[in-house]
This record gives C-alpha cells, structure tokens and sequence, in this order.
C-alpha cells in the first residue's frame, strides 16, 4: 500500500469531519497500525503539498497539514459514491467528452486515470462517456493541459453500457463478497487494542472497497442486471463500515487528542 493512498484515505474518511486538518505527529499515529512507517508518511505529505493536494497549517500539536479545496472536491466525490450518498438520478442522457488530449504520455496516462477515476469509459479514440455529469471534469482536464468538446445525447443503439467491461467488475464484485468477512477478521485480529483494531480493519475495508471507485462507473441501476453482486456487495460493506466506525473514531479522536465526532 502507498503512502499517498493511505493519507487520502485518512483524510476522507476521518479527518473531513475534523477540520481536515492535522498534525504530522497524529498523521504518524494514524497509520502506524496500518504498516506505513513515519519516513514514507512525511515523504508522502511532502509530495501531496508539491502536488495541490495538501498545504501546510501550524496546529496546537504542533505543525500539520490540511487538505487544499481541490482535495476536498475530490474526497467528497469520493465519499458520497463509496457510501451511496446523494446518489444522482438518471435522466437517460449520457454526457459525451471529446477530449483533446495533452502532448506527453505522462499527462495522458494521468489523464485516462482521472476520467476513469471520475466514471468516464472510452468509448472510441478520445471519446469518454459517462451516465452523468462530472463536476470534477474540468479541473482534471485543466490539471493535465487537455481540453474537451462536451456534448449531451438522449439515445444511444445500442446503450454504451458494454464501454465498460461489466463482466470483469462482476467477477470483482463476487471476489469481495467471498473475502470481505475474512479481511476484516484478519486486521481485527492483528491488533491487541480494540479500538485501534477497529480503526485497522475499517482502513484495509475502506481501502479496498476505494478500488471500486475506479472500476465501477455508478451506471443508473435500471441499466443493471437483476442479479447485479454490486448492490449485494455494498450492503456488506456498509454494514461492516458503520459496525467498526465508533471504535475506529475514538482511535483517531485518541491519536489526535480531541473528542470523537458527534454523529
């Protein structure tokens, strides 16, 4: 697991409810149980600050460092498809996003990560299609120098559904209904203290329920199968998230010296 990765999820999943904020020295407690040592974390920051990600506050603990309004955007967006809030309903057009893309291959891996990140698939050359309208669409583009010609169609024959590869994200779906159970039980069990074991395994859940995000296009459910092992699999995943928040808040509120958030 990378640093980076880590730190977004400790910020979206923790610390948007306080601030956003925090000190280096509670960032370093925080992961810990997590097996991200404190070298990886301050170099991890230190990118994230050169990146836009995060910006330097001085704290009562001490110096820390809090999320910029584009991360912000960006773990909101996050935490409302990783808990099904303010999930948008479909109004059967599919928005369109010819993209002009940027000159160096680096931009453009970047860029194809962003829009995946963000729901889009590539349905031809420089073609991106999504159910919805993404918010975050321009500040990605702007961010790798590309630009788009954006478009709004109410019919596609056949619906571009097959754009996305729904057998594999099925097959990924199944896979996580067979391991959820055993991947909490393995980082509950790793730690002696319940609280921070609490803290432990909804950080490895959340984690890789996050993956999802890349893979899963939040297609309109009448697009999807009866049998669809995707609402299945976040009904689990929501029920094992809610069930180790409280002990995971009092290990986060005890590394940060502060009183857990209300709920």
């Amino acid at each position: 697991m990378q640093a980076r990765s880590a730190l977004f999820d400790v910020y979206g999943d923790h610390l948007r409810a306080r601030g956003s904020q925090a000190p280096v020295a509670a960032l370093v407690r925080l992961l810990d149980p997590v097996g991200i040592a404190a070298p990886a974390v301050r170099t991890a920051i230190s990118r994230m600050v050169l990146q836009g990600w995060l910006e330097p506050v001085q704290l009562d603990g001490g110096r820390g460092y809090r999320t910029t309004e584009r991360a912000n955007r960006r773990l909101d967006d996050a935490g409302n498809r990783i808990y099904g809030r303010e999930v948008p309903a479909w109004d059967q057009h599919w928005h369109l996003a010819f993209v002009d893309p940027p000159p160096g291959r680096a931009a453009r891996t970047r860029l194809r990560a962003g829009l995946r990140f963000l729901g889009y698939a590539e349905l031809a050359d420089h073609v991106w299609v999504s159910p919805f309208a993404r918010a975050e669409l321009a500040s990605v583009l702007e961010r790798e120098g590309a630009t788009a010609t954006i478009a709004r169609a109410d019919r596609f024959e056949p619906a571009p559904s097959s754009a996305w590869d729904l057998d594999a994200l099925r097959d990924a779906y199944e896979g996580w209904l067979g391991s959820c159970v055993d991947l909490v039980e393995e980082h509950t069990a790793a730690h002696e203290d319940p609280d921070e074991a609490a803290f432990a395994a909804r950080f490895h859940l959340v984690h890789e329920w996050r993956k999802f995000l890349f893979a899963d296009p939040g297609l309109p459910d009448v697009l999807l199968p009866a049998d669809w092992p995707g609402r299945t699999a976040a009904a689990l995943f929501a029920a094992h998230a809610g069930r180790l928040k409280p002990g995971a808040d009092r290990f986060v509120a005890r590394c940060l010296g502060a009183a857990p958030p209300q709920a």
